[in-house]
């Protein structure tokens, strides 16, 4: 069974920094697709930010230019730094993973930018 460990939110302010990670383990499948979705106060989930296994990459436009997705195969560790935090940005940030066979969502991490 996949679990995701995702850590790194907290409450930052306007114009700030936060780094999040996700740690991916229990699975002996290939992974393809490691990202971030996020869901703000009374919104639906949306996708922030994906990396596939090629480290080909897609953004929400309203993170581009502020957001960077990476990742660490060798860990299966996912990470997004977050700069210029605007108050918008506050959610809850959900790490996604997807295999051959499989997909699974963390816990979920808040994020809060105060203004």
């Amino acid at each position: 069974q996949v679990q995701l460990v995702e850590s790194g939110g907290g409450l930052v302010q306007t114009g700030g920094s936060l780094r999040l990670s996700c740690a991916v383990s229990g699975s002996t499948v290939r992974i393809i697709v490691m990202g971030w979705y996020r869901q703000p106060p009374g919104k639906q989930r949306e996708l922030v930010a994906i990396i596939n296994s090629d480290s080909r990459t897609t953004y929400a436009d309203s993170v581009k230019g502020r957001f960077t997705i990476s990742r660490d195969s060798a860990k299966n560790t996912v990470y997004l730094q977050m700069n210029s935090l605007r108050p918008e940005d506050t959610a809850v940030y959900y790490c996604y993973t997807q295999g051959f066979s499989y997909s699974a969502w963390g816990q979920g991490t808040q994020v809060t930018v105060s203004s």
